[in-house]
């Protein structure tokens, strides 16, 4: 059913032809009777004349027939009538029997006593039985009514100009196309507008790319679809957002749990030898003082694991949940390095530092320190080398790349991608008798991460593990 309706387009366009059409048809019959009455004003005008002559004749005392067989007769066929203002019929020059009735009710007459002309077009004379052209004068004392009858010649000088006929068919015409033209342009916008109504009703995507014509409704339209397309991106955009945020949080989530149950079970293992070191002290009270300095030597170094998980689960919670409560502040980075470094200085592997004299940035000196610390840590742990080197310079971007690498046993490419992850453990019984955590690596990271840096981790080609870490500079 759609389909068969006429189109907006079609329907502008009929009606402005109909508009067209009335107002062409009124000034074409406006203008035609306008073109009759300039014809018959012309032709009385003729008249006028020859009716002036007779008068004037008659008043210097020749006779109507003397004056019309010396003057000739501007049409064949010309009827003369001479008529007191009584309204009598005193002369008539075609018939031989002059009419009785008054003639003061004729228009002619009527109008020729009241503004000194008047005639008349196409009025049957009942005396004659023929149709004529009448024109009349007064004067003080007669009335000359001169009748032209409807002869070729008579009919071709009444007759309007058909020239001015074609050329308002030709400018209908002319407008016409230009207006099929105007209506298909703005039906064009119309269509268009509706069709996008149509899909933004559907809910489809609405891109907005698709031009409309350059006149103000096509600028009007195309901002109104823009604008809707901008709309509906934004709330595209926002429903991915939360989309995303919903995500995130669920993943969120789940880290929390599997914090939760990996906390669970670190925490399971050094209870438990403390567990049985102290049920053994107790339920063996004569056991030698060695033995009991061992089982209590063991308790010590567990506790010391729980203060060192709790430690660190308290900074990942930190950097985690309460970023907006760390403060930052101008840090010197190599300040920071050589002070870490010397800490390690008395025990541990040797570490040679190859660093500018000054390093600046904006973070926290703790968390920054605790990088390098469990850096440093893991390499005395787990990578059996031999010398730990840390180097630094700044890039053309403004920031500082530090390059952190012992030259140990390296670790396997498989587990790279992991190596960021809590609890992961290379080895997970060489970690915890070394007394790992397992989260030393995720606080390094976190900790880069949120001072707007990066860290990767690869096997220098030298043997050993190496850390590349970019901070931001000031």
């Amino acid at each position: 059913m759609a389909s068969s309706r006429i189109t907006y387009h079609h329907r502008l366009f009929l009606w402005l032809l109909s508009f067209l059409g009335l107002f062409m048809g009124c000034f074409v019959i406006f203008q035609y009777d306008r073109e009759k009455k300039y014809k018959a004003e012309q032709l009385n005008e003729r008249l006028q004349l020859y009716n002036v002559g007779i008068a004037d004749a008659v008043m210097n005392g020749v006779s109507p027939q003397e004056y019309l067989a010396g003057c000739k007769e501007p049409f064949e066929e010309l009827r003369v009538s001479i008529i007191n203002n009584d309204g009598r019929v005193v002369f008539d020059n075609t018939l031989d029997t002059l009419p009785t009735e008054n003639h003061l009710s004729r228009p002619e007459i009527r109008d020729a006593l009241r503004s000194g002309i008047g005639f008349a077009r196409r009025r049957h004379s009942f005396t004659t039985n023929d149709t004529y052209f009448y024109s009349a004068m007064s004067n003080d004392s007669i009335i000359v009514r001169t009748a032209a009858p409807y002869t070729m010649s008579v009919r071709e000088m009444l007759k309007a100009d058909s020239a001015f006929l074609w050329f308002m068919f030709g400018m209908a015409g002319v407008m016409s196309v230009i207006g099929y033209y105007a209506t298909r342009k703005i039906g064009h916008t119309i269509t268009r507008l509706n069709q996008f109504a149509a899909k933004a009703e559907r809910g489809e995507q609405i891109y907005g790319d698709d031009p409309f014509p350059h006149d103000e409704l096509g600028d009007i339209s195309g901002h109104i679809v823009q604008l809707y397309a901008n709309l509906q991106q934004a709330m595209m955009e926002r429903d991915r957002q939360h989309e995303e945020s919903l995500r995130l949080e669920h993943e969120k989530n789940l880290i929390k749990r599997q914090l939760s149950n990996n906390i669970n079970h670190e925490l399971k293992t050094p209870v438990a030898a403390m567990q049985v070191c102290l049920e053994t002290i107790i339920e063996h009270p004569d056991l030698p003082q060695s033995k009991k300095d061992v089982f209590v030597g063991r308790c010590y170094d567990n506790c010391r694991r729980l203060q060192q998980l709790l430690a660190d689960v308290s900074t990942i919670t930190r950097l985690e949940d309460g970023q907006s409560m760390i403060e930052k502040e101008p840090i010197d980075l190599s300040t920071l390095i050589k002070a870490v470094v010397e800490e390690y200085s008395a025990s541990g592997i040797p570490i040679r530092l190859d660093i500018p004299s000054e390093m600046k940035t904006v973070g926290n000196y703790s968390l920054l320190s605790a990088v390098f610390r469990n850096l440093i840590s893991n390499a005395n742990a787990y990578s059996r080398a031999s010398l730990i080197s840390i180097t630094a310079h700044d890039s053309v971007s403004g920031e500082w790349i530090i390059d952190f690498r012992d030259n140990g046993i390296g670790v396997d490419e498989s587990h790279h991608s992991r190596l960021f992850e809590r609890f992961y453990r290379v080895d997970s019984g060489r970690s915890r008798n070394s007394g790992g955590t397992g989260l030393g690596l995720s606080i390094v990271k976190n900790t880069i991460l949120f001072h707007g840096g990066t860290i990767t981790v690869s096997n220098h080609p030298e043997g050993g593990l190496r850390f590349l870490i970019t901070l931001p500079g000031t």
